[in-house]
């Protein structure tokens, strides 16, 4: 595969991130261009590895070919690239922006060197294939089948593009008032510019796919109305019950959830308001949780212009390099930065927050915290204070980033009568199925929060069942069983 002596002589290379006092002034994508003779040096870099692991589960659970588009990458076959890689991943102009590239993890290369740039390769092929010109896929029956999914996140897009292309007549279903889920209100703009996803869209529609958005099912439709329409449901609805932090203060004016902040940026940025009004300008901001969510609102804080930033996140700090409980291929436990730590804000490591403060109006004015040290039981963390590390800090808006406890309870799932499982998740078997005879589910909705490319390759595979139940074998990839 590519160059046969490329990953001894090319070093690793990424694209540059745009400076970031130009970059904070505005809400375009970080990176700048890469080079396309530069591209093609680094998928030369791809071993021809006995095994693969980069595209097994510990690498990428689409099954994505990596060796065999970095090939043709590199020998300038271009249109070949994005079939192979369009072959098993209906979205590579999602993930290759916004997944955290556990195939890059599990690549051999990085066993002793710098691994293959697997996730620029792939977003470079999507878009010069989007350049060219990505048509339509016609299915080529028509089943008289009718399918609804209930969620437009990439799980649900994926099931629902592939169950339209096996000849079913698909209907999205989407409470909010725009198509997308998470990658249209909760990724922020310079993570991945909402006309990425428009595009896509577009050519779902024009293969037949029906998109209702502001139709909240179980409010607007109820679980009878739904399974009496359509011959089978796919519940794609996400993890969207986010952790909260219940402790004195709470209640304070100031306090909000990510996902109640980071919608209002983007529906500025969809031009759907002139200002948020939750906003972060001259305000001394603290973000709690240190992952993909806080950094989110971290780059958000960062454009609005806020006063100061700080990020806490309980656990302690990563080391720099692999550590030894997260060997190769698994993805690392290490220290990682982002885009948006790269622009400012203080991360603070090993951190509880004991109180918020407010003043006599009810409004946040402050945040009282202590430092922690980890003591592991029942081989589960725990953490306990270190005393004499007390501390305040001033604070008008506390963003709460703490990752999400599973889906949403309420009307849809009490009406069509889906049983969870004992992690809270929706149950479902070997088939994608719940209990309840033609409903499915895939993505964080059964599965729990996870990575976008689990989401997509959990909706493909779900599609592929639901083919099958709705006509007695199916034809389409399966890259996961539950």
């Amino acid at each position: 595969m590519g160059d046969p002596r490329g990953f001894m002589t090319i070093p690793r290379e990424t694209p540059t991130r745009r400076p970031v006092d130009v970059r904070l002034g505005d809400w375009r994508e970080v990176y700048e261009p890469f080079p396309i003779v530069s591209l093609q040096q680094q998928a030369a870099r791809c071993m021809d590895c006995g095994i693969p692991f980069c595209h097994g589960p510990t690498g990428c659970p689409l099954g994505n070919l990596i060796p065999e588009w970095n090939d043709l990458v590199f020998r300038g076959d271009w249109d070949a690239a994005a079939d192979r890689l369009h072959a098993t991943n209906n979205f590579p102009e999602f993930t290759g922006r916004l997944c955290p590239a556990p195939c890059e993890s599990a690549c051999v290369l990085g066993i002793n060197a710098d691994p293959v740039t697997i996730k620029q390769v792939e977003v470079a092929i999507a878009d010069r294939a989007w350049e060219a010109g990505v048509a339509p896929v016609m299915p080529t029956v028509r089943t008289g089948r009718r399918v609804a999914v209930v969620g437009s996140g990439p799980a649900g897009l994926a099931a629902a593009q592939q169950l339209t292309r096996a000849g079913h007549a698909v209907t999205v279903l989407e409470r909010a008032d725009r198509i997308g889920g998470l990658l249209r209100y909760g990724i922020p703009e310079f993570k991945m510019e909402k006309a990425i996803l428009e595009r896509r869209l577009d050519q779902m529609r024009a293969e037949g796919t029906e998109f209702r958005a502001s139709t909240n099912v179980g409010v607007d439709v109820t679980g009878d109305q739904l399974r009496a329409e359509f011959d089978a449901v796919v519940l794609a609805g996400g993890a969207t019950q986010a952790r909260d932090l219940p402790i004195p203060g709470r209640e304070f004016a100031g306090v909000y959830q990510a996902m109640e902040f980071l919608p209002l940026a983007n529906r500025v940025q969809e031009g759907d308001l002139a200002v948020s009004p939750i906003t972060a300008e001259g305000k001394n901001v603290i973000i709690i949780g240190g992952g993909d969510t806080g950094a989110d609102c971290l780059g958000t804080v960062h454009r609005q212009g806020a006063a100061s930033v700080h990020q806490f996140e309980i656990m302690p700090r990563p080391p720099d390099s692999r550590a030894d409980s997260t060997p190769w291929p698994l993805w690392p436990l290490m220290f990682r930065t982002s885009s948006a730590h790269e622009e400012g804000g203080e991360r603070v490591f090993s951190v509880n927050t004991e109180c918020f403060l407010g003043d006599e109006a009810g409004n946040l004015s402050g945040l009282r915290g202590h430092e922690v040290q980890t003591v592991m039981v029942d081989g589960r963390p725990t953490f306990e204070k270190v005393e004499g590390t007390d501390f305040d800090l001033p604070c008008e808006l506390a963003l709460l980033a703490m990752g999400f406890v599973g889906p949403e309870r309420g009307p849809l799932l009490d009406q069509l009568g889906v049983e969870l499982n004992p992690r809270g998740n929706v149950g479902r078997d070997a088939s994608w199925a719940t209990n309840v005879p033609g409903v499915f589910v895939c993505g964080d909705m059964g599965r729990g929060q996870s990575l976008i490319v689990w989401a997509i390759a959990e909706g493909r595979s779900c599609a592929a069942a639901v083919d099958g139940f709705l006509e007695g074998a199916t034809a389409l990839p399966a890259p996961l069983t539950p």
